[in-house]
């Protein structure tokens, strides 16, 4: 029986492949430390469960309108206003299940066979095999590691072709935690209007902030670009409800409807009752945010002193979501008890088998060199993960 060649060409995403094997083993009682995980370790806060509970007893469990519900395209509306100083009319909005869909029918709306997206490597591992899956090219762009990775104008300009259609800019940025300022989105706005490209801006991360940075959305940056800029958000980062799967976007009406007819053959609408527990998300007390900001922030300090102080290791400070990319190009090459370790995925494999510690390697956020952590777990097993972590890089020759 044939499998399709579009089918075979996805990569399966090692960040679920690699928390799906840790679980594996802690469920075999095998001591693993996981810093895999692209979800926050904190409980969805109890008002938002209360919401839930509530829908289930009122019997809020049949189709919804196939981009969401109006009362929560409305809470949208109020805080994009409030947080990025952007209008939008529910027209504009369209609620999927999660985030990953959101960007799926982003690009099933935008390409069309060939046409190209721009993406600056590192990138979330999903990019490019969404933009395949919507029969278009993804062209991976890598920036200098000294200048946080960002897209330049410079660099934009060297991979613009006939067939670019648009760019994605993801600040704060999984997996660096790079976060444009207003000068650098600039240039990237000025660019995109030039070619008349779209702007896909994935700002799922945009409340997990540090150092006093500040986080704006392209979209804000005048009449023209929020024209052609195609916001991405959700709930499943700052109020830790990654399985309620709910995300969103904002976008020029004409394609809104676009997306939206594109979703309602796919999965009909999103959840009935997680959208119940996202409208008391956005409605609902905020302090809970922070105090997980406030958490996230201490780890992050504790876990990046940690790491440069490592042998082989350096690890840029992230501004923003919750993990370190950490540059490992210095392991590489050496051995682990006479096994060579080529390049990242084998140091993680070799890692994980000896020191029980799980991270993700970066070739699937095409940095072959690299690894992510994610410090969404506690300080103890931050602490006891990092001295594991440690101990294997000292055993290396």
């Amino acid at each position: 029986m044939k499998i399709s060649g579009k089918a075979l060409g996805i990569s399966p995403s090692p960040t679920l492949t690699i928390d799906a094997r840790a679980k594996q083993l802690k469920s075999e009682g095998v001591d693993i430390i996981g810093f895999g995980a692209g979800e926050p370790d904190f409980d969805t806060p109890e008002h938002i469960r209360e919401a839930a509970i509530e829908a289930i007893r009122e019997g809020f469990t049949r189709y919804t309108p196939s981009g969401g519900i109006p009362e929560l395209k409305e809470a949208i509306c109020e805080k994009f206003q409030q947080d990025n100083g952007l209008q939008y009319g529910k027209e504009h909005i369209v609620v999927s299940n999660g985030a990953k869909q959101s960007l799926a029918n982003i690009f099933m709306a935008i390409l069309d066979a060939g046409d190209e997206v721009i993406i600056p490597t590192p990138y979330w591992v999903s990019y490019p095999e969404l933009v395949k899956l919507a029969d278009g090219t993804p062209v991976c762009i890598e920036g200098e590691e000294k200048d946080g990775y960002m897209l330049t104008a410079a660099l934009l300009n060297k991979h613009l072709s006939s067939r670019t259609r648009a760019i994605v800019v993801n600040s704060p940025s999984n997996p660096t935690g790079l976060l444009y300022t207003q000068e650098e989105l600039f240039a990237i706005a000025a660019f995109a209007i030039k070619n008349n490209l779209w702007i896909i801006s994935d700002e799922i991360y945009e409340k997990l902030i540090y150092d006093n940075a500040v986080h704006i959305s392209i979209a804000s940056l005048g009449e023209e670009m929020k024209k052609r800029t195609i916001v991405v958000n959700g709930v499943s980062k700052a109020y830790a409800m990654t399985g309620w799967r709910i995300g969103y976007t904002a976008s020029e009406p004409e394609l809104a409807a676009a997306m939206d007819r594109i979703q309602s053959h796919a999965t009909s609408n999103p959840n009935s009752i997680a959208q119940k527990a996202a409208l008391a998300a956005l409605r609902g007390p905020q302090e809970c945010v922070e105090e997980m900001r406030k958490v996230f922030s201490s780890r992050r300090t504790y876990a990046l002193e940690r790491i440069n102080k490592m042998p082989y290791l350096s690890c840029g400070s992230p501004e923003g979501a919750f993990y370190l990319f950490a540059n490992a190009g210095q392991a590489c090459g050496r051995s682990f008890r006479g096994t060579l370790v080529a390049d990242s995925d084998k140091l993680a494999a070799l890692l994980l088998e000896h020191y029980r510690v799980a991270l993700v390697p970066g070739r699937g956020f095409g940095a072959p060199e690299y690894l992510r952590l994610s410090y969404a777990t506690s300080m103890e097993n931050i602490r006891i993960g990092l001295d594991r972590l440690e101990a294997f890089l000292k055993e290396l020759e």
